[in-house]
């Protein structure tokens, strides 16, 4: 009994090399939302595509005419849109290409001062998320209120309130 169950027993597996993942989309999206959520249950960002396509040696998600809503932990929105964008997985740090647009909404800090209206705009923008950063390092046109700004390069943290804009810079200040 023993030689006939050892002779019909399946066969061990063979180890299998495991094969580096290649930058091919293993899946697609059309018409999508990805929405992610904070730990307590709020709304943390909204990704809408036309179409969207995943590459998982990178965990990025590359999306035709993204447009994107974003909440801040202090409450603070962040919208943005371009003809195409990328993604890392969890939507905290984006890349925009083609007609990019980064609008912070005007809103009240803890101290009761009013932030005004941020509007960054380029052929190239890219805005994390997490840290409240967008910089580009194409030529860019940051709106802050009435105030209009342009330049070659830019580096722009909301915590600080710094704006590092290089190359070429040109400013217009409404009194």
């Amino acid at each position: 009994g023993t030689y006939w169950l050892v002779r019909n027993a399946p066969k061990l597996l063979e180890p299998t090399v495991k094969v580096a993942p290649t930058h091919e989309p293993d899946y697609f999206m059309r018409g999508f939302v990805i929405k992610n959520y904070l730990s307590n249950g709020d709304l943390r960002s909204e990704l809408h595509g036309k179409e969207g396509r995943h590459y998982p040696d990178t965990d990025t998600i590359e999306v035709d005419e993204l447009r994107l809503r974003s909440v801040s932990p202090q409450g603070f929105t962040t919208r943005a849109t371009a003809n195409r964008g990328l993604s890392n997985s969890d939507a905290s740090e984006i890349q925009l290409f083609g007609n990019a647009i980064v609008i912070r909404d005007p809103a009240v800090q803890p101290n009761g001062k009013t932030t005004p209206r941020l509007e960054f705009r380029g052929e190239f923008l890219h805005a994390y998320l997490d840290t409240e950063r967008v910089t580009s390092n194409k030529p860019v046109t940051l709106i802050r209120g009435t105030d209009r700004f342009t330049a070659d390069n830019l580096d722009y943290d909301y915590l600080s309130g710094v704006a590092n804009l290089t190359r070429r810079v040109h400013g217009v200040l409404v009194p």
